[in-house]
């Protein structure tokens, strides 16, 4: 798949843009706080209805506008999609093909997006939430179920931790979200153990690109075992959970866990190698999701260079698959295009707008 056109109105500093990528390797140039990176957060926004940056959708209206609109329209293997979506009076509205959805699942998987930026970093050395979240939006692209599964698994756990801050709570109200949070549990566990062995290969592949001699490996660490009873694990810990208050366990304190040579990436990795694994992480995700559903997802690199040595980023760029559409921004102008390649389109903006040169 591609974006064949993007439409920008009122979106950061985007306030009227349109840009037309090619379906390869396309460069985004320009100087810092030009707007290069707001066209890769507009495209991640139509596909999965959040930006990377924030989850106020107020602080993505640009400065002396009412609202934003983001229109784009997407080439699939076997059909165009057209997606909009608008953020006025305080209200979000999307609509995919001139149909209103409503639904976060209606949403995710019409397009596929990989997007790394500089903070994905976090995915290796940042908390467990961070790369829950990873996991949970690439997983969320490729299978509606688990979407529903997640989002059943967090109403539910919201609704138990409110009766567990109750002075006392009833026995049998606890016993009934038990019942239902383990069932949830058991399929966000399993959907999550299945996407973290199947990128595993990937995942190390790729890092092999980057980094070429040195060994890496991913593991899925659950907090209840994928072989455990969750609704036995809720029982044996109810006491505990009645005096703090909260749910202990679950798939909400899930992590994953990265090793280069042997040793945890997370402590031990320079900052070279980690963000060499969180690239090879999100490299493995697009991998993955073409193995899935049979066409590259749109890569968007969001100054993916700047950090990396000339070794490490001809590595990177041979790595990317001739017949994906990649958006990569950089502020350089000269000094590694020959990484790029006779094929790549330059893209230069200034201001929020499109420029030539």
């Amino acid at each position: 798949m591609y974006l064949k056109k993007l439409k920008c109105q009122g979106f950061r500093s985007l306030h009227r843009l349109t840009i037309e990528p090619g379906p390869g390797l396309n460069v985004i140039r320009g100087a810092n706080a030009q707007g290069k990176t707001t066209v890769l957060e507009a495209l991640l926004y139509l596909a999965t209805s959040r930006s990377h940056r924030t989850t106020v959708d107020r602080e993505l209206v640009g400065h002396g506008d009412l609202g934003f609109r983001i229109e784009a329209e997407i080439e699939r293997k076997d059909r165009t999609v057209k997606l909009y979506a608008a953020y006025w009076d305080k209200v979000k509205r999307f609509s995919i093909n001139g149909v209103p959805v409503t639904k976060i699942s209606e949403i995710l998987g019409r397009i596929n997006v990989v997007f790394f930026a500089p903070e994905d970093v976090s995915i290796v050395r940042g908390s467990a939430s961070d790369r829950r979240l990873y996991i949970d939006m690439g997983l969320s692209q490729l299978d509606n179920a688990y979407v529903r599964a997640l989002q059943s698994y967090r109403t539910v756990l919201r609704q138990r931790n409110e009766l567990l801050r109750n002075d006392r709570p009833d026995p049998a109200q606890l016993d009934v979200w038990d019942a239902q949070l383990a069932e949830h549990a058991r399929r966000v566990t399993a959907a999550r153990a299945h996407y973290v062995d199947s990128l595993a290969p990937y995942a190390k592949e790729a890092y092999h690109t980057i980094a070429e001699d040195e060994q890496f490996g991913l593991k899925y660490a659950p907090d209840i075992a994928t072989d455990a009873d969750p609704l036995k694990v809720y029982q044996e810990t109810r006491e505990r959970d009645i005096r703090r208050g909260h749910t202990s366990r679950g798939p909400h304190r899930d992590d994953l866990q990265f090793r280069i040579e042997e040793e945890a990436a997370r402590s031990f990795g320079s900052q070279g190698q980690q963000r060499s694994a969180a690239l090879a992480m999100k490299l493995a995700e697009a991998r993955l999701a073409q193995q899935r559903t049979g066409e590259y997802p749109i890569l968007m690199l969001d100054d993916v260079l700047s950090e990396l040595d000339d070794d490490r980023a001809r590595r990177l760029m041979t790595a990317l698959p001739k017949d994906q559409q990649c958006l990569l921004t950089t502020t350089e102008v000269s000094a590694r295009d020959e990484l790029f390649g006779e094929d790549a389109v330059y893209h230069h903006i200034e201001k929020g707008a499109l420029v030539d040169g």
